[in-house]
This record gives C-alpha cells, structure tokens and sequence, in this order.
C-alpha cells in the first residue's frame, strides 16, 4: 500500500498550524486529537452496531426527557473517558448528563479548557443507519487556573468559543473542526485509522438550493417562517431556485450537507413549544461558529446566536443557519 504523503493527517495539520504561533502551549492541539480518538472509537461501534447488542433504547431517560439509546451512552462514556485521561481539558458538560463532569485532579486543574458536546446527535437515527454525528465545542477557561473549574466556565456565550466541530458517521467518517482561523474537515482513512485532510478551509456558498425544515410543524411555525418556506417553494429560474427540501432529521448531516453545497437549516419554535427543541450548548452554538467562521449566518430569529448569554446547561432555542444570501432572504420574511 502506497500512502499519499502529500496528504496531512489530522495530527499533521494541527502540529503544522501549531508552528504558525511560536507561543502556542499546544494544549488545544493536543485536546482536538483526542476528539479525533474518541470520536474513531465511536466510529467503529457505529460500523459493526447491527452485529452487536448495541442498537435500541437503554431503557433510561435523558435530562432533555428522551428515550436515552445504548449506543449514546457508550458515545458518551469515550468522550468522557478520553477528555479525563488527556492533559488538556479541565471538565466536560454533555446533552446526556444532568450536570457538568468538572477532572478535579492536579493536571486537569491546570488545563486551560472546557467541552460541551452532544455525543451522538440524530440518535433517533440509529436502528434505521441513517447518518449520525457528534458535535462539540471547546472553551478556554474563565475560572482561576490551578483550581477546579467551576459552571461559570460552561455558561459562557457562544461568541467565547476557541474551537468547534463535528463528525458525521456516514458512508465515510468525516470530522469538521473550526478554529478563528478557518474550518477544515477530516476523512477517516480505514487502511491506516487516521483522519486525513480532505477538505481545507471550507467556505459556505451565499446562496444554495436547499432549504432543511421539518415541514409537518409548518402550521405551528411563526408566520415569517410560513412566509420563508412559502418563498422557497415558489422559486423559479428566474429568481434564482428552484429550491429543493432536504430534511433527514440529523442536525449533523443536514448542516453538513449545506455547509458543502449551500443551504438553509431551520429549527424554528412552534407553537406547543416557542424555544424548539435544539439545545442552545451542545448544538447550536457549535454549528454557529463554525457556520459563521465558514462564511454563513445563524440566528435564533431575532438575535444573533453566538451573542447568546445562556442562563442555564440545557436551554434551548430556535436556530436559523446557513448561507448567508438564504440568510437574509429568510430576515426579510421576518421583517414583512
């Protein structure tokens, strides 16, 4: 077997930016090969799950009061596991825990970050083998170093993230990371079980043709929102559509999708439940920043999400995300 050394591995191309800042600790670079090494761990549960005792519901509930799977606590033990055992992160919060998992020990106590993450997004997903992901997002401290971290390090808006990212277990494996610096996503090669660049500094098209929303709730949606998805239905040609519905009910996927090609993902409030459904921590502040440092926009409907202060581990909140063309086409049903 032949390998293409012109290609990085993740572990390359974070040692390669971390020589660009002579000051760099590496303690984030360090922290995001972990990721990478649960996340693989992941994948390979997510692979052979049909073969094994894995699939189906583990009989609990989550603290969002959904129907916990077995696959997302075995996700969420080696995210935990992995962060705990590394030397860059000084505690975890994750979507399936009540409350935030602080390493109180002397080397996490001297770690300068913080991960939220939701450990296996689109979870509903998984007796059918549809696409599935994790997504995270990785704060710097602002507790006193040396000390324990304390819940004032999660509770922070999403405009303070360092990092963000995501992997979707798909037909290939790919990890999505953003740094201020740009996104960049990651191939798992099988062969050599590394995550490969396979697309740098990724840029979200102004303007695509897809538009992602659960259509069934549309007579419970605000009416700006009927007003949007009433717009996209009529494109034409001739006013730059026709738009196509896409909507696979996997936040990971549908925004990875549109993250590549073009698009708008919408989760707006509904009537029986104004704040929606996504979580404001673990799901729309990742996707936020990444969007955003790729070129795009995200919203709540009236205010930017990455200005955000959250109040609470678990809050929720409608998002409204994507291209930044569908962006303000979408603001401009809100306003009429």
């Amino acid at each position: 077997m032949t390998v293409n050394r012109n290609v990085l591995t993740l572990d390359e191309f974070t040692l390669q930016q971390l020589r660009a800042f002579p000051r760099a600790t590496g303690e984030l670079s360090a922290l995001l090969r972990d990721i990478g090494l649960a996340a693989k761990r992941v994948n390979v549960e997510v692979n052979k799950a049909g073969l094994v005792d894995i699939l189906g519901d583990a009989g609990s509930i989550n603290v969002q009061g959904e129907d916990v799977k077995k696959l997302d606590i075995f996700a969420n033990n080696q995210f935990m596991g992995v962060l705990q055992h590394g030397i860059s992160c000084a505690g975890i919060a994750s979507e399936e825990l009540d409350d935030v998992v602080i390493f109180n020990d002397p080397v996490s106590n001297n770690s300068k970050y913080v991960v939220l993450f939701d450990p296996l997004d689109g979870s509903g997903n998984i007796d059918v083998n549809v696409s599935i992901g994790t997504i995270f997002s990785v704060y710097r401290r602002v507790s006193e170093i040396g000390k324990p971290a304390t819940e004032a390090d999660f509770l922070q808006p999403g405009i303070k993230q360092i990092a963000a990212g995501y992997v979707v277990y798909g037909s290939s494996t790919m990890l999505v990371y953003a740094t201020r610096r740009g996104v960049n996503g990651f191939t798992l090669d099988q062969s050599i079980g590394e995550f490969c660049l396979s697309h740098p500094d990724i840029k979200v098209p102004d303007f695509g043709l897809i538009y992602s929303v659960n259509h069934g709730h549309f007579f419970r949606y605000p009416l700006g929102v009927r007003k949007y998805i009433t717009l996209c239905q009529e494109k034409t040609k001739a006013n730059g559509g026709p738009y196509t519905q896409r909507y696979i009910g996997s936040m990971v996927a549908d925004v990875h999708r549109n993250l590549i090609k073009g698009g708008i993902f919408m989760y707006p409030g509904t009537t029986d439940k104004p704040k929606g459904k996504l979580r404001l921590l673990y799901e729309c502040n990742p996707f936020a920043f990444i969007v955003e440092v790729a070129g795009g926009r995200a919203t709540n409907g009236t205010q930017r999400i990455l200005e955000v202060v959250p109040t609470q581990l678990h809050e929720r909140s409608p998002l409204f995300i994507g291209s930044g063309g569908m962006m303000s086409e979408l603001e401009a049903c809100f306003q009429e």
